[in-house]
Parts: C-alpha cells; sequence; structure tokens
C-alpha cells in the first residue's frame, strides 16, 4: 500500500524494471532489518546498519492484513518529503514497535520509495482456562484482562508471560507454592491464536507451628485463639484453617496487636516476622517475635471541639472511665457512638480523633476526644440499583430516610433491615456519596441483589408426609413487581385435594395498612396424614386486613366464613370422633370465623436472620350461629442470640390453646337409622370400600319408635372439636419424631389436643457453607399436645437431638434434619431423616 499518485505509477513500474541492470540501484534497495527483542520491546532493537540518507518521496507499506495503512502511518514519524538518515531509521523502528502490533518490522529503500515491511502480531482467537478450582475462572479471567490479555486483542508473549507470574504470585498468596502454570499458543489461520493456561494447582502448604517469642504476660493459646490461620488439627480438614496464606498471616498480626491494646499494653510491638517452608513447599513454620512493654491505665479522658450537643451528653456515651485498664476497642466504641449519634442529626461525616497523652513514669495515659462534626448536610436523592423486578415504589416505600430531609444515620440503618425484611432481596448494601460542587448534600445508594420471591411449578413431586403429588402451583410475593402477593394452586396426592386462590396487598394505603382474601376448596383423608381416620370436604372464604401500629409491631383481623363436612368410618375412625359427631347430629359444619393477632418483628433479616425478635399472639373464634362455639389461643416466640461471627442461637417456643365456650351439647338418646351398604367406587381390592355416613336420625324420636336407643353414658360435644386440633412431632415442631404423631391416642390413631407446647433450641452455622441461601444447624427440641389443660404434664414432654440444613431452592425454602430422639416412649413413631419445604413465619 502506497501513497504514491497515480501520475507516477507508470515511472515507477519503469525504475522496477530496469532495477537489475542497475548494481548500485540494486544495491541501495537492501532494506535495513530491526528485529524486535524477546521481551518486544523497541529498546532492544539493534541498531540500523543505516541506509545512504535520501529524501522521501512517498511510502509504501507491506505485510499488513488486519492493521490499516492509515494506522501505521499515524505512529510513523515520517512524512513525505522528510529526509530519512540512520538516526530517523531508529527512531522510526523504535515508533512502531511501540505500537505493540507488529513481531517484526524492517525499512527499506526502493528508489525514492521508503519502504516499511511489517509481520504483525496475531489476534486472540479463545483464551480457556483450565485446572483451576481455587480460584474462580471469573476472578482470574478480570486479571488477564487488567494486564491486557483477553480474547480480540493482540497477541504478546511478554504479556503472557506476565500473566503467568502474576497468577503464580495469586496461588502463592493462598499458601500453594506447588501450582504449576502451562501456557500453550495455538496458531490458526488469518494470523490468529487460540491460548490455553493449564493450571496445576497442587496442595495448599500445611502451617505445622506457629510459635510466639516474647508474650510473657498471656499464653499463646489465648493470644492466637481467633487467629484464621491455625495449626493443623482435627477440623482442619474441613476449616482449612491450616492453609497458610500472606493475607491471613497479615490479619493475625494485627489482630495480635489488637489483643494487646485491647489490655492496656500501649507500647506493644510486632518485632519480627518469619515464614519458613519445607524443601518440599508442603509446610509452613511461623515465627514471630514480639514486645509487650508495660500495661497502661486511664489517667483521664476529656472531649473537646465543635461538639455540637452539650458536653455532658456525649460524656454519657463514653464507656472507657478514668482508673480502667486501657481498652483500644472501649474507645472505638466510644467514639462509634459519638460518631453515630451526630450522624443521626446530619452530621454524615463527622470524625472523632482520640489524642493520648502518654505518662510512662505512670504508666498512664490521657485521652483526648476531638470532635469534628464537619458540615450538616441534607440527602439529596436517594438512588437504587439492582432492582430489575422491584419498582422503585415498592423499595421507597419502605424507607425511613427521605430525600430532602436531614441525613439521618439510624433512619438509613432502619431502611435496609426493612428492605431486607422484605424476603425480595439476597443482599442489600448502602452507600452515601457526596454530590459533586456541594459539601452540606449526600446522595444515598441503595444496591441490591433481587432473589427468587416465588415460584411456579407444574408437574410431579414429593414429600415424605404425603408421598407423590401432583400439582400447580403460582405464588409470587412480588407480583409483577409491585409488593403484592398473589398465589393459585391446584394439588392432588394420597391425603389431599386442594384448590386455592389468595391475594394480599401489604400497603393498600399509604399508611401500610394491607388487605387481602382467600379462598379454597379441599378434600382431606386425614387417615393418611398421621392422624384419626376420618376425611373432610371444606371449603372457605376469608378477608384479612393488617395495620402496622409502630416500626415494629403489626394488628390483623381476620372474618371468614367455612363449610366442613366430616366423613367418619365405623370400625376405623376413633370412637369418641364418632360418639362427637352423633352428639350433634351433624355432618356439616358451619362456621362464621374471626381472628385477631398481635405481631412484632425486630429481625433483620427475612430467610436467614442473625438477630432479632419475632413474637405473634393470636385468637380465633367461631361467632354466634355457627355449627359449633369455639375458640383458639396461639402464641409463637423466636428469639436470635449472635453468639459470635460464627454462630447464631435460635430460641423458639409455640405455645397453643383451644377451647367451646357456651353450654356444651349433650345426648342420652337418640334414634339411630340403619347404615347404608358400603361403596367400593375404585375398583381396587387394596383399599376397602367407602362407608357413607350415617343419615340423620329420625324426627320425631320418641321411645316407641323402634330405633329408639338409650345411651349409656350420654353423648356429649364439648371442648375443642376434634378437626381443630393441634398436633406435634415432625419437621416444623419435634423432629425425629414422625409427623402430627405425638399426644394422645386412641388405638395407633393420633387424636391430636387441645393444648400444645413445641420448643426448640437451634444453634446456626452462617459461615459453615458460604453461601446466603443456605446455612447448617444443630438443634434440641422439645414439645406434645395434650387433650386438655388438665392432661399437662412437663414429663410427657419429648426431646430430641439432630442437625439440619435450610436451603433457600428456586423453588421455597427446603429443610433437610436428621433427629434422635432422647426419650421416646414405646407407641411413639420415630423417623430419623426428615425434609420438607418450609417457610418462615
Amino acid at each position: 500500500m502506497t501513497r504514491t499518485p497515480a501520475r507516477r505509477l507508470l515511472a515507477l513500474a519503469l525504475a522496477a524494471a530496469l532495477a537489475p541492470a542497475f548494481p548500485a540501484l540494486a544495491q541501495s534497495a537492501n532494506p535495513f532489518t530491526g528485529a524486535a527483542a524477546a521481551d518486544g520491546t523497541p529498546d532492544a532493537a539493534p541498531a540500523p546498519t543505516g541506509l545512504d540518507a535520501f529524501t522521501v518521496a512517498d511510502i509504501r507499506v507491506d505485510g499488513l492484513q488486519r492493521i490499516s495503512s492509515g494506522t501505521v502511518f499515524t505512529y510513523l514519524p515520517i512524512e513525505r518529503g522528510d529526509t530519512i538518515d540512520s538516526t530517523r531509521e531508529a527512531e522510526a523502528i523504535r515508533a512502531l514497535y511501540k505500537t505493540g502490533f507488529f513481531d517484526d518490522v524492517r525499512l527499506g529503500r526502493q528508489g525514492d520509495i521508503l519502504v516499511v515491511t511489517v509481520v504483525e502480531r496475531p489476534s486472540i482467537n479463545k483464551l480457556t482456562i483450565t485446572g483451576n478450582k481455587d480460584i474462580h475462572t471469573e476472578d482470574l479471567q478480570k486479571g488477564l484482562n487488567d494486564i491486557g490479555l483477553s480474547e480480540g486483542s493482540t497477541f504478546d508473549r511478554h504479556d503472557l508471560d506476565e500473566v503467568t507470574q502474576e497468577l503464580t504470585r495469586q496461588y502463592n498468596n493462598r499458601g500453594k507454592y506447588n501450582v504449576k502454570i502451562d501456557p500453550i499458543v495455538t496458531k490458526l489461520d488469518r494470523n490468529r491464536v487460540d491460548i490455553t493456561l493449564q493450571v496445576t494447582e497442587g496442595k495448599a502448604a500445611r502451617i505445622r507451628h506457629i510459635n510466639l517469642i516474647g508474650n510473657e504476660t498471656f499464653k499463646q493459646k489465648a493470644v492466637t485463639d481467633n487467629w484464621e490461620s491455625q495449626e493443623s488439627n482435627w477440623l482442619s480438614w474441613y476449616r482449612h484453617d491450616d492453609q497458610y496464606s500472606r493475607e491471613k498471616l497479615s490479619g493475625d498480626l494485627e489482630k495480635l496487636n489488637e489483643y494487646y491494646l485491647d489490655r492496656g499494653f500501649i507500647d506493644f510491638s510486632v518485632d519480627s516476622t518469619q515464614v519458613a517452608i519445607s524443601p518440599d513447599k508442603r509446610d509452613m513454620f511461623i515465627t514471630a517475635g514480639l514486645t509487650e512493654g508495660e500495661k497502661y491505665t486511664v489517667s483521664g479522658i476529656t472531649i473537646s471541639g465543635d461538639t455540637i450537643l452539650p458536653k455532658e451528653e456525649l460524656e454519657k456515651m463514653v464507656l472507657v472511665k478514668p482508673g480502667q485498664v486501657f481498652s483500644r476497642e472501649m474507645l472505638e466504641r466510644s467514639s462509634d457512638a459519638i460518631t453515630a449519634t451526630l450522624g443521626n442529626i446530619g452530621y454524615a461525616f463527622a470524625q472523632i480523633n482520640p489524642v493520648p497523652d502518654i505518662d510512662r513514669e505512670k504508666r498512664t495515659v490521657g485521652i483526648n476526644l476531638q470532635v469534628q462534626p464537619g458540615p450538616r448536610v441534607n440527602v439529596h436523592r436517594i438512588v437504587f440499583k439492582g432492582n430489575t423486578r422491584t419498582s422503585d415504589e415498592v423499595m421507597r416505600r419502605e424507607l425511613r430516610q427521605f430525600e430532602g430531609a436531614w441525613y439521618s444515620q439510624a433512619a438509613i440503618d432502619r431502611s435496609k433491615i426493612r428492605l431486607q425484611r422484605l424476603g425480595f432481596f439476597e443482599t442489600v448494601d448502602v452507600d452515601k456519596q457526596p454530590v459533586p460542587g456541594s459539601n452540606d448534600q449526600v446522595d444515598v445508594v441503595f444496591s441490591v441483589k433481587e432473589t427468587t420471591s416465588g415460584s411456579f411449578s407444574v408437574g410431579l413431586g414429593y414429600s415424605q408426609l404425603s408421598g407423590l403429588t401432583t400439582s400447580i402451583s403460582v405464588s409470587q410475593n412480588n407480583f409483577l413487581g409491585n409488593g403484592n402477593r398473589v398465589s393459585i394452586e391446584a394439588q392432588r396426592n394420597s391425603y389431599l385435594q386442594r384448590y386455592a386462590f389468595s391475594f394480599l396487598n401489604p400497603y393498600f394505603t399509604d399508611e401500610g395498612m394491607s388487605l387481602g382474601y382467600n379462598l379454597s376448596w379441599r378434600e382431606f383423608d386425614n387417615s393418611n396424614f398421621n392422624t384419626a381416620s376420618y376425611s373432610t370436604t371444606s371449603h372457605s372464604a376469608q378477608v384479612v386486613a393488617g395495620l402496622p401500629i409502630t416500626e415494629n409491631d403489626t394488628v390483623s383481623a381476620l372474618f371468614g366464613v367455612d363449610s366442613n363436612q366430616i366423613f367418619t368410618f365405623l370400625g376405623s375412625t376413633p370412637l369418641s370422633i364418632i360418639r362427637y359427631v352423633d352428639a350433634l347430629d351433624q355432618r356439616t359444619f358451619h362456621a362464621w370465623r374471626g381472628q385477631l393477632a398481635w405481631a412484632r418483628d425486630t429481625r433483620n433479616d427475612y430467610f436467614t436472620p442473625t438477630s432479632g425478635i419475632f413474637q405473634r399472639v393470636s385468637f380465633e373464634t367461631t361467632l354466634p350461629g355457627s355449627t359449633v362455639q369455639y375458640y383458639k389461643l396461639n402464641y409463637q416466640f423466636s428469639k436470635y442470640w449472635p453468639i459470635s461471627r460464627a454462630l447464631v442461637l435460635d430460641t423458639r417456643i409455640e405455645l397453643g390453646y383451644g377451647d367451646s365456650y357456651g353450654n356444651p351439647v349433650t345426648r342420652d338418646n337418640y334414634c339411630l337409622q340403619p347404615l347404608p351398604p358400603a361403596v367400593d367406587d375404585d375398583n381396587d381390592p387394596k383399599t376397602p370400600p367407602v362407608q357413607p355416613p350415617r343419615p340423620p336420625s329420625s324426627d320425631p324420636c320418641l321411645p316407641s319408635s323402634p330405633d329408639y336407643h338409650v345411651i349409656d353414658p350420654p353423648l356429649t360435644a364439648d371442648g375443642l372439636p376434634f378437626f381443630e386440633n393441634f398436633y406435634a412431632g415432625g419437621t416444623n415442631s419435634v423432629r425425629g419424631f414422625r409427623d402430627n404423631t405425638l399426644g394422645p391416642r386412641e388405638g395407633n390413631q393420633a387424636l391430636g389436643g387441645a393444648v400444645k407446647t413445641v420448643g426448640s433450641f437451634e444453634m446456626y452455622f452462617p459461615t459453615l457453607i458460604k453461601s446466603p441461601s443456605a446455612r447448617v444447624s444443630a438443634f434440641v427440641d422439645f414439645g406434645n399436645v395434650y387433650r386438655n389443660a388438665d392432661d399437662f404434664n412437663v414429663d410427657e414432654l419429648r426431646y430430641s437431638a439432630g442437625i439440619s440444613m435450610l436451603w433457600r431452592a428456586p423453588v421455597g425454602p427446603i429443610s433437610i434434619s436428621y433427629a434422635v430422639p432422647l426419650n421416646s416412649k414405646p407407641g411413639d413413631d420415630i423417623e430419623h431423616l426428615q425434609f420438607t419445604f418450609q417457610g418462615a413465619y
């Protein structure tokens, strides 16, 4: 490619044809050759042998494939009309090498034409990393991109060597000193290459020994107990705490410094650190020399500067008192408390600078807390990022910090917790950003990562209790991103046919009043539910409403109407249930139902809380005019105790009580009609014929009637109806016992009871599985149900212990547990391994 004008083409062609006849001209056409160094840097190119100086009439570039000639002309420091000599030649070669586009550059002369001959570097067609397990491919590729090695870029051997060294360094920092990285370059057509980085990670070096020299006051075990780096122990296979890492050791040495400063050793210092590795690069030995110094006490503490608030008010927040042993942790807590207080009234950038006054003779230290409030700022804008489904309005109505108001750290922290408790987000992060050009305004940015807030499923399922299930369900807690909850369900399994629809608008009004309704129809066969053998056909319609009365407290109400048809079977249904139904002479129970409830929720997260309390008290009753008049009281309590960074204790209890009100229904005689014949409607020899319900007794029922019977003892329908009984045992109460099997029995059938007591102590290990959607726990459950309050007996409580894993799967929370009953009694149904779908309170 040239810049040759058309009118000179003929002359150039003629000169080229005559070139062999002129040795001098042929000699001048021999190009000067410049070769790149191994690392491709232009500084390493050999000095030119030199061409005779001449004036460049035109420039031609040979060897281009992907790069345009215009790009070469842009970087070439020679133009037509310039006089070229050896110095200008060297300058031109170095300029073209510096672009990184070429493996070879040669300058030559053909008459008065400067000929630039280049060999382009290949482009990277595909970049593959294999064998990496400890470091994710995405993280490695990010590092490659930062260096400039990526698909589509120009291949440079120097960059490849640099990448190999950088990856080796990253693995070394993780304690893997046997790592081997083999780069493989495969040439392709059209001047392209494929690059494969084969990583052989090897095994991490293990810490065999840690030795502290100079610790006289404290034992080494106490000092290093909270270190991430530990000597190999019996749990290292799981914790990986014996794998050496430079970053981990650096953090541990900082913890060492904090340990002594928190105990008054102001002059403490780490004098030396040595890390030795065995010849096979498998064992590490760490030695740290330290000087403890003397222990100091606090001589006094003062507050100075522009305190904004009265000094007396800030002094109440100071945890460090004169005469106490100096503690940097207590000093930092005091500073944070003052900073948070000023932040709550708009001073978002307040700083507290502790200035120590050390008296080494008396071994005391005086502290002056200098307050620098900075400007008082208000919130300019509130921005949401990451909410691809959830609308800004749904998030904004949860906020307690408002645009245009003074900045408040407490309001922002509360807003973050309310967003986390929606259950729509896996993570919620918040940051404040100064507004450019203004020192008294900030933007508050909430960055969220959305999670599955509902599910859609069609097909087959299986659970331990219900067996094979065919179902179709749509459940969405964030319907169309507007925060409404919608659920449609059609389900069929071994004991249940159910069709239901529910809707709830949590912000029916701007004040936060919720309103919704539920519609359902079901056929339920209790004989396959581990409970008493009878079946029901029921339908219901309900309206629910809720109203927040404080930041954490909510009251709710429910009103509904339902109908429940009971089918009992002679020979299988417990006699107590048959007598209850016959006492009422009813097979269909109609009810007008009402419920009032109060709940308090201070938990910090919807799915995996680590702190806070949940309480709920509900009172449910049927209204006058219902077939049966009764009420139920239920109390739920759960508290999460953050024990440490890796441990959270959940203590919870659930109490239930129910009874009838009004006069009990008693019958001492009735006219008994003959039983209709049993019907075998499924033609299945494995299932017995279905016994239809007994028809109502004749009316009037006179002693002269042939089917007149006197009952002894009389039939009585009193207490909580059997179909409203509480049950215990199983995945949601006392694990290790089969679902719903604890409590009173008649024969081998569980009846449930009117009194329920269930509780648990569960220790969660949030860091055991490094995933926000899963957690592992160890638990102790206890509980039982009783026929009535008079039968309550602490000695009848059942206990179990075990381990559990909760996984927030796309279809909903799934719990798997293995439990061992601690005090089972004859007749109890034991079931060690249990699993279920479950939700939080």
